[in-house]
């Protein structure tokens, strides 16, 4: 059974900053990102209905520049999860949202950084000031991802995060991790 793709490969005209589309997306954060139409879905809520059925696929066939963005989201997802299952006590919703905004505006590689984990598949950014402009949306995705992220989790209203989003805390998507921990 081959993975799920992103919906968004098949949109026309969509900006790239060096392989990787740069999708609108509904947020409540500033950042450069386009704005997307809130009564639609976006890149971000295709993340997270997608991410535990893709977490389970060692291989991701590469179909668009959507699905290079969907992978990092994916990988996002994972290292919230094991950030969130690695505290010492389980946080309550108010602290999750806490640790997660941090962990997504906290300094990490991009596309063409040395240390980024996927450079094989992605391409650098043409310029410097793409790399800023990607830097911003990336910032402003994983922001906004992770407040959706704390949403879905404590979304039964017990106050601790769901054991059905948890139990993906360890698996680690292609095995691989933006070692954003």
């Amino acid at each position: 059974m081959p993975a799920y793709h992103s919906s968004f490969n098949e949109v026309p005209d969509v900006r790239q900053v060096g392989n990787l589309g740069i999708l609108p997306i509904k947020s409540k954060f500033r950042g450069p990102a386009p704005s997307a139409d809130p009564s639609e879905a976006d890149i971000i809520d295709e993340a997270l209905d997608l991410f535990r059925a893709n977490s389970l696929f060692r291989n991701f066939e590469i179909k668009g520049p959507a699905d290079r963005l969907l992978i990092i989201f994916i990988l996002f997802i994972s290292d919230c999860l094991a950030k969130i299952g690695s505290a010492k006590t389980v946080p309550s919703q108010i602290e999750a949202t806490k640790l997660l905004n941090t962990l997504a505006v906290d300094n990490f590689p991009i596309p063409g950084d040395a240390n980024f984990a996927l450079n094989a598949h992605y391409a650098p950014p043409a310029s410097r000031s793409d790399a800023e402009y990607l830097r911003g949306y990336l910032t402003q995705a994983r922001q906004e991802l992770a407040a959706r992220l704390v949403e879905k989790l404590y979304a039964d209203g017990t106050g601790k995060p769901s054991k059905w989003w948890m139990s993906f805390q360890k698996r680690r998507f292609m095995n691989r991790s933006l070692g954003t921990q």
